[in-house]
């Protein structure tokens, strides 16, 4: 079946101030879809007990959403260049309003993650979308500076995402964490309705069905493998063998379809360029870097250090700090100069060296540590995150800047995922071994601790003795964490090192397409460069 692409018609040339608005709106769906990923991270704790769950549906609450925003993230840049890409946006909003109202009026685990997966492919849409429709009315040099303040949204509402959450929860209650971000998604539905003004698409395209479903299928089932593996299933069992070898299976027919069909929605022919290649690599270790200081740093405070949930949201100011401090001076310094990669190198060098502070946390280890790691990650997220994105769409091919730009993101968003669920499995089993360890040594027998099999502790109903060891399992646990994520900042130093250092263009989207489309036949279309 083929499509025809197609805005709602020709677009006038948009001024500074049509630009900046549509932009405005742009930035508060992005802001909506970061929060909905972050402001639940201090609640966690919270939410799986009344719940009744245990430290599966944590992580599967936070990886639910992951995943849905991994695997459709491709899918919705392989229909931005297909159809009208504000249409899109609202679509993903709706998606977005419909999964956060399921999710504040959850009763129950599984009814919990379903609404999760719901929100998560709003996200998925929103976070892509967003950064394609930039591409559309804002040229790569211009791009640094709005690139700058979309990263200083982006990471702040990461780090300060807890922090809103804490008080949300400790106030009017967790479920709020879902409601209060509607109101901003209708806003940021009008605002991009009326100001966000582009151009007819030419040309036509096919929707890689194929390609969608088994991308999605290959993926879901390697985050589940990695997920349930060593808790529901032992890692040496005959499920885990099935689960192992049904996702080489489906990764290797996805990449052979992939290289087959005319219109892929993951075009494997971009990894033939250097710069697309190691951005993508970087994107992958950032993401899992990113991903673990928002999640585990929420529970080395509140299962370690003994703080509320407001108090686990207020250490991550110091990184609120440093990345809007990074994102917005260095966005507007690449702007001006057009000098990107010492900032990137910069940022990967910053965040090596705060994961292996974070690799030093215990129990007991001074407070300062965080106030000194969380700055620099803060620093180095806000030079690397979007200025990957920028380096991807500058070296791509205008014609194929929806898939690239949501590949970026869909490898950031993989590598999160995959921190979150391989990192988060590594957190619990150091967790039982050290509580069971430290029990066996005080000569408390399990049943007469207060902690429960599979679930998480609440710190405030255990016994001094008991809680002592608990605190201490969680603080040598996340220490540990870092400690594995620290060559993961290592090679995307490397990765952006090694980066070809290419001149900004000048031309916005809406510019280049009509470059090619005055330059070349109607059916050159198809045939797209690979820089």
């Amino acid at each position: 079946m083929t499509e025809s692409t197609g805005e709602s018609g020709p677009a006038p040339t948009m001024s500074r101030r049509q630009v900046n608005e549509a932009f405005g709106g742009i930035l508060i769906g992005m802001l909506v879809a970061v929060l909905s990923t972050s402001v639940i991270n201090t609640s966690l704790p919270r939410i799986v007990t009344d719940l009744h769950g245990d430290q599966t549906t944590l992580t599967w609450v936070v990886t639910g959403s992951l995943l849905a925003v991994t695997v459709c993230t491709p899918i919705w840049g392989k229909l931005a260049d297909l159809f009208s890409r504000r249409l899109l946006l609202h679509i993903a909003l709706l998606i977005f309003m419909v999964g956060s109202l399921a999710a504040g009026f959850a009763s129950e685990p599984t009814l919990m993650i379903a609404a999760r997966l719901v929100q998560g492919i709003g996200t998925g849409g929103l976070i892509t979308l967003s950064q394609i429709a930039i591409s559309d009315i804002i040229s790569p040099r211009e791009r640094g500076k709005y690139m700058g303040v979309l990263g200083a949204v982006v990471v702040a509402g990461t780090a300060g995402g807890p922090l809103v959450g804490g008080l949300v929860t400790d106030t009017i209650g967790w479920r709020w964490n879902f409601y209060i971000v509607i109101p901003f998604a209708v806003v940021a539905m009008i605002v991009i309705q009326l100001k966000l003004i582009l151009p007819r698409r030419k040309g036509t395209g096919r929707i890689d069905y194929i390609g969608s479903v088994l991308l999605t299928a290959a993926i879901s089932t390697l985050l589940i493998w990695l997920s349930l593996g060593g808790k529901v299933f032992e890692w040496n069992s005959a499920v885990s063998w099935c689960m192992g070898i049904g996702t080489a299976v489906l990764i290797a027919v996805t990449l052979v379809v992939e290289s087959k069909v005319k219109y892929p929605v993951l075009p494997l022919h971009m990894f033939r360029g250097k710069t697309f290649t190691l951005s993508i690599v970087a994107s992958v270790c950032v993401g899992i870097v990113l991903y673990s200081v928002a999640i585990f740093i929420s529970q080395y405070m509140q299962l370690s250090r003994g703080a509320s949930a407001t108090g686990a949201g207020l250490i991550t100011l110091p990184q609120v700090a440093g990345n809007l401090i990074a994102s917005t001076v260095v966005g507007g310094l690449i702007s001006r100069t057009g000098h990107w990669k010492p900032w990137l190198i910069t940022g990967a060098s910053l965040l090596t060296v705060a994961s292996i502070l974070l690799s030093t946390l215990r129990v007991d280890t001074n407070i300062v540590v965080l106030f000194l790691a969380l700055p620099l990650v803060g620093l180095a997220l806000g030079m690397l995150l979007q200025n990957l994105v920028l380096v991807v769409q500058n070296a791509t091919d205008v014609r194929e800047i929806g898939a690239a730009s949501s590949a970026a993101a869909f490898f950031r968003s993989l590598g999160g995922v995959l921190g979150v669920t391989m990192l988060g499995a590594s957190l619990s089993a150091r967790v039982d071994t050290e509580i069971e360890n430290g029990l066996q040594e005080s000569g408390i027998a399990r049943s007469a601790s207060g902690l429960t099999e599979g679930a998480l502790p609440n710190i405030d109903t255990l016994s001094d003795p008991v809680r002592d060891i608990v605190e201490s399992a969680y603080g040598q646990g996340v220490g540990e964490v870092f400690l594995i994520s620290i060559p993961f900042a290592v090679i995307a130093l490397i990765c952006v090192i090694f980066l070809p250092n290419a001149v900004l263009g000048t031309k916005t989207g809406i510019e280049q397409l009509a470059d090619i489309e005055q330059d070349e036949p109607a059916d050159a279309s198809t045939t797209l460069k690979v820089p």
